[in-house]
């Protein structure tokens, strides 16, 4: 006999409750104790920041050679007359592409797996508090809201965990608008200067984030851990039994 469907909608939240409960308190621990020990490591302690520094691979062309020969009328565009007018190249990438910078780019592929699984993790939690949360009633809501000041700090949780993708993504695309500045102007070093300084400061960004996971993780662990009891059971039956 098949299951109906509200049988499978509460087979599913079931799941999820019991899921939400290990994490909580068994994952989150462990995921605590991880991040701290990654942060611990040499890809986030004892580099320096020269280390993430990385040759464009755009060679300065050769200035452009003076002429002995006296300064005439500039020559116009539509000029029929074989006129040679020699400048510096730009745009000119002999050596082939502009790799991304690699240091960053391995760090950014160690960074974003945690910062999926803390979205992941506060959308489970969400859904959690959602379910447990009983129906509206008057009176004896105290619990009840314990559990949307809870979820209100899980949203924003998890918001802000998305909201890192977005810094990662604005990061390539600065670069990418400075590298193609020192394409365009390859004599002009304060272009060139720009993307290591750009490439440094996206490291310690990328720290602050492993950070802020941690401490979100952090956080989150100790808000329902210390209401864990008022967040299962938001009315209690102390008052029922007062009359």
């Amino acid at each position: 006999m098949k299951m109906t469907l509200s049988c499978v909608v509460q087979d599913y939240k079931d799941s999820l409750k019991q899921k939400a409960e290990h994490l909580i308190i068994k994952g989150f621990p462990e995921k605590i104790v991880k991040l701290n020990e990654l942060l611990e490591t040499p890809h986030f302690q004892n580099r320096d920041l020269s280390d993430v520094h990385q040759d464009l691979n755009i060679p300065v062309p050769p200035p452009a050679q003076p002429t002995n020969e006296p300064s005439a009328k500039r020559p116009r565009v539509d000029s029929t007359e074989n006129n040679t007018v020699e400048g510096t190249k730009v745009y000119a990438l002999p050596n082939g592409t502009v790799p991304c910078n690699k240091p960053l780019s391995d760090l950014i592929h160690l960074v974003k797996p945690h910062i999926r699984e803390l979205v992941e993790d506060s959308n489970l939690l969400k859904m959690w508090i959602s379910f447990m949360i009983p129906k509206i009633e008057d009176g004896n809501n105290f619990g009840v809201s314990i559990q949307e000041d809870t979820l209100a700090e899980i949203q924003s949780v998890e918001s802000e965990a998305a909201a890192f993708f977005d810094q990662i993504s604005r990061y390539f695309i600065s670069r990418a608008k400075i590298v193609s500045k020192v394409a365009k102007y390859p004599h002009i070093d304060d272009y060139r200067r720009a993307v290591r300084e750009l490439d440094e400061k996206e490291y310690l960004s990328l720290w602050l984030v492993m950070c802020e996971i941690r401490n979100r993780y952090c956080s989150l662990h100790d808000i329902v851990i210390k209401n864990l009891e008022k967040i299962k059971k938001p009315r209690s039956s102390n008052a029922e039994s007062l009359y």
